[in-house]
């Protein structure tokens, strides 16, 4: 029994030594020849293609481009160029004229398009607060779909409703009324 041990130890031995050995051997690889040329047709491979140098003519800055968007956001809302659209009383529908001024903000967000906003919906001072507050989430939905549908991505659109609580003009007449029927558009991040 313990020549046996010993002889499949040996074996293991043997083994595992003959392995390691074969481990480090590199396998023979024959030596390649050098390319020669054989023909007269034949020729050396093209050289590499040098660089030329252009003066290829840089366009330049639009100034007022420039100007806008070096603006802080704070000096962005305080002279934005995003107009507010307003309503017709009780309304939440975008006539005539809230379809042009919501074109040319598309366009000065499509123009700028890292720019996130928020549409505040804005009512006058008649009416309950809770319904004035849902009439300016209705105000600054249809702002927002409306801005969607000229290809402005929705992702860049938060709503938000104010009702009665902030309004533009604090006088008690029509002519006051009729600029806080609003959708507001507030630039919140660049």
């Amino acid at each position: 029994m313990r020549n046996q041990k010993a002889a499949i130890i040996v074996g293991l031995v043997v083994v595992a030594l003959a392995g390691g050995c074969s481990r480090n051997k590199k396998p023979a690889t024959s030596p390649q020849p050098a390319p020669t040329l054989t023909d007269a047709t034949e020729t050396a491979p093209p050289a590499p293609p040098q660089r030329v140098e252009e003066s290829v003519p840089l366009p330049q800055p639009n100034l007022s481009e420039d100007a806008v968007a070096n603006k802080s956001i704070d000096d962005l809302n305080r002279n934005s160029p995003l107009k507010p659209i307003f309503f017709p009383l009780d309304s939440a529908e975008l006539d005539e004229s809230g379809r042009a001024i919501a074109n040319a903000d598309a366009d000065v967000l499509k123009r700028y398009a890292t720019w996130a906003i928020t549409i505040e919906g804005h009512c006058d001072e008649r009416g309950t607060a809770e319904y004035n507050l849902a009439l300016g989430e209705r105000r600054a939905t249809a702002v927002k779909a409306y801005l969607a549908s000229l290809g402005v991505s929705g992702e860049r659109i938060k709503t938000v409703s104010y009702g009665k609580e902030f309004p533009f003009d604090m006088g008690h007449s029509e002519d006051a009324w009729s600029k806080n029927r609003r959708g507001h558009l507030v630039i919140t991040s660049k």
